[in-house]
């Protein structure tokens, strides 16, 4: 598969470098269990671009429930009060409390929660309690009583290839670490910590799709915990959610071919905004 030109405004499948029809695309999305719009955290075009989405699959489908990174479980009754409309914006994120539990600009992330509360669209808290992802990476799930698991159950292990892409994100065999390789055991402990993360978002949106109206579930998270089906999505197939997609962004006007091709279900090439015309 040789590489697809990516013009800006554009989607395109990574699987066949076919470009995409955006009504279309999205049309096909709405249907979907579960709809993961990756990002990278301090990023304002790709936020934007997560609420240009969100608008459209809500135009197709109104029965959607919006799930969160940042927040642990434990935020859920503060979300449901920012959606009735009984906080102001400081006082949400004072209740929430912002700088602890993600620290970001809030900024980047409030134009999506002013629309999920302008539309009465319930948000789900998808994190757990920091300490168990402490926890589990130096101790393993054996060591944690199920009463303090926090509703998130035992991660289904990671694959060679997946561990193999957790090792090059961090920085592959940089001098300075101890794990020289992916199968190194020193790098067990990131792989569980990950993974808790992963299991913990699954483990939430299932939660949400389960619900009595079966809503579609689209999931604001890191992108690091999406690509190639690894992480999150992987988790979810685990738990029985099969029927989801991964839309990303993109910063190139190409798509790699081949060596991308399962990167994701559709990427969106964002221009980087320091660039011009």
């Amino acid at each position: 598969m040789t590489s697809s030109v990516h013009s800006p405004g554009t989607w395109i499948a990574p699987a066949t470098g076919a470009l995409l029809p955006h009504g279309g695309l999205l049309r096909h999305m709405a249907t979907k269990q579960a709809v993961l719009l990756g990002e990278t955290h301090d990023r304002y075009d790709i936020h934007r671009w997560q609420l240009h989405v969100l608008a459209g699959l809500y135009a197709y489908n109104d029965n959607i429930v919006v799930g969160f990174e940042m927040f642990p479980r434990r935020c859920q009754p503060v979300l449901n009060e920012w959606v009735a409309g009984n906080l102001d914006a400081a006082s949400f994120l004072d209740k929430v409390e912002w700088k602890s539990v993600w620290g970001f600009e809030p900024e980047l992330y409030m134009p999506l929660f002013h629309f999920c509360r302008q539309f009465k669209v319930a948000m789900k808290a998808l994190n757990c309690r920091r300490a168990l992802v402490t926890e589990v990476g130096k101790l393993g799930w054996d060591a944690i009583p199920i009463e303090d698991r926090d509703g998130v159950s035992p991660a289904k292990p990671a694959t060679d290839a997946h561990r193999q892409y957790l090792f090059n994100l961090t920085g592959g065999g940089r001098p300075d670490r101890k794990a020289r390789s992916a199968d190194d055991p020193e790098f067990d402990r990131f792989v569980r910590a990950q993974q808790t993360w992963d299991r913990a978002f699954a483990c939430n949106i299932v939660e949400a799709h389960g619900a009595m109206s079966s809503p579609l579930v689209v999931g604001i998270i890191g992108r690091g915990h999406l690509e190639y089906g690894y992480g999150t999505p992987a988790q979810l197939a685990d738990l029985g959610i099969s029927d989801v997609a991964v839309l990303l962004p993109c910063d190139t006007p190409f798509v790699a071919g081949a060596a991308d091709a399962c990167i994701a279900d559709a990427m969106f090439y964002i221009k980087p905004e320091c660039e011009v015309e």
